[in-house]
């Protein structure tokens, strides 16, 4: 094995702790499994029939206990270099998981709640001081003795932004990280002028994989700051042809860590954007999923839309759905669906909405918070309790078996809509639009138009089934508590 597949292996090292984490999970599980059969021998029945259901709490629980470790960043180097945080997030993690188990247990496996208790405790008993000093104590002494000794990454940093150069100056003087900075690429500064602290210009733009070879580079860090939107994502699908790590730190991208937990360079928020899957086998991965799930749901919710009906029926004169065209994939349009939440009125195309929602797009025009654009007015009763618990974007689950959608995605506009974007902007529309996405989970109304394109971006780039994962579960308390919607 070579040096340079050392260090591609080393910087991937979410992977080992993931593979301890499952190592961690079965050893101790097996563990109790045979103290368990060892006391069915003094006469306890059940204790059998708990440790020979133990195969199953393997096979069924382990993705439900990965999810949930992932879903609380435990994979990300801010924590994982911290003891107190690690030991705090491990505990909330069990905290979501432990009542999953027992309830799968009690419910799918059968099994005997005194049993199951004493499982429970025997298993946080063992998992947590295991965890502690093989996980937060050897493994994260291991990594950083690795990171600095031995495997250094060595990152390329785009641009000359301010951020860029507040990282490269942060990790001359403290680096638990084993980040080596090599040098910038820039267009405005001549090749071979310092930028701060000898590191120096490398080339320009066009020079970048000769110089990712050349210099052995594994991470790519973009702190281009001075230009507009286009160019910074012109830049950032270069950078993700060379197949290396890459991360933003950009002004232009702020609104990513101030909504979403990203990892951090010596305080500095580097959100990543790196190549990830394949994208054909992901689109069809999404399409495949999307339709079972939509399917499954509606059968699910039958009686929960047919009330819907009925309410919205007798509450105001019109049709139960509000069908309008809208635009999704590549600016193709077609007929989305939603629960009716308005009065209906003979001429419904609302100037004074188009007004103020093309303002909302350029920034201006709307009130303090950038509140979602409607007539308030127009609102029914119970359409005001459908929009603030997001029921009445139920019948879009029909436009995903239509497969106009995804449960996942940018959400679809209206076409003056369109027609009024930028052409950075229409970017998001490369994936099918979905009925949830990333600014709805963590922006919702609270972010301005730019900025929850920019989130649409951000998951665009970063793609995969388990961020879909992650954002229809987090969906659900959106729901339950009621946040305002779009």
């Amino acid at each position: 094995m070579d040096k340079f597949y050392l260090r591609q292996s080393i910087a991937k090292y979410k992977y080992f702790f993931a593979l301890f984490d499952l190592f961690l999970y079965v050893a101790i599980i097996l563990f109790i499994a045979s103290l368990f059969q060892l006391h069915s021998i003094v006469g306890q029945d059940y204790y059998s029939v708990m440790g020979n259901n133990s195969l199953w709490l393997l096979i069924f629980l382990f993705p439900a206990f990965n999810f949930v470790l992932s879903f609380n960043n435990l994979y990300n180097i801010n924590i994982i270099l911290h003891r107190s945080l690690h030991m705090i997030v491990v505990i909330k993690s069990l905290c979501y998981f432990l009542p999953m188990f027992f309830l799968f247990s009690l419910i799918v496996l059968d099994l005997k709640i005194l049993s199951l208790a004493v499982f429970t405790i025997i298993f946080v008993i063992i998992y947590l001081p295991v965890f502690y000093v093989f996980r937060v104590e050897l493994l994260r002494r291991m990594y950083l003795s690795l990171k600095q000794n031995r495997f250094k990454t060595n990152v390329l940093i785009v641009g000359d932004g301010s951020s860029g150069k507040v990282l490269a100056a942060k990790l001359s003087f403290e680096n638990p990280f084993g980040i080596k900075i090599v040098g910038f690429i820039d267009d405005k500064v001549n090749k071979g002028e310092e930028i701060i602290n000898g590191k120096k210009v490398l080339g320009n733009f066009n020079e970048i994989n000769a110089i990712i070879e050349n210099y052995k580079i594994d991470e790519v860090i973009i702190a281009e700051e001075d230009c507009e939107y286009d160019q910074l994502l012109d830049l950032l699908s270069i950078c993700k042809k060379t197949k290396k790590q890459v991360k933003i730190t950009s002004n232009l991208f702020n609104i990513i860590p101030q909504k979403i937990f990203t990892e951090k360079y010596a305080d500095i928020p580097v959100v990543d954007v790196s190549p990830g899957f394949n994208s054909q086998f992901v689109q069809k991965l999404k399409s495949v999923f999307d339709r079972i799930m939509a399917l499954l749901g509606l059968i699910i919710i039958s009686p929960s839309l047919m009330i819907i009906s009925l309410l919205i029926k007798l509450s105001s004169r019109g049709p139960v759905l509000y069908m309008q065209e809208r635009i999704g994939k590549e600016g193709k349009s077609f007929m989305f669906y939603k629960f009716r939440t308005m009065k209906t009125i003979e001429n419904d195309d609302d100037v004074e909405r188009k007004e103020k929602m093309l303002k909302f797009m350029n920034g201006s025009g709307i009130n303090e918070e950038n509140k979602k654009v409607c007539n308030s007015k127009r609102i029914t009763k119970i359409g005001k309790f459908l929009r603030k618990t997001s029921l009445d974007e139920l019948p879009q689950l029909f436009n995903v078996l239509k497969g106009e959608m995804s449960l996942v995605g940018p959400r679809p506009c209206l076409p003056y809509e369109y027609e009024n974007l930028d052409n950075w902007q229409k970017r998001r529309f490369a994936v099918l639009p979905g009925c949830t996405g990333v600014w709805q989970v963590n922006g919702r109304s609270q972010v301005s138009f730019k900025e929850s394109v920019v989130m649409d971006l951000y998951y665009i780039n970063n793609l995969s089934p388990w961020l879909d994962l992650q954002l229809l579960v987090k969906t659900i308390p959106v729901m339950i508590f009621g946040r305002s919607g779009d």
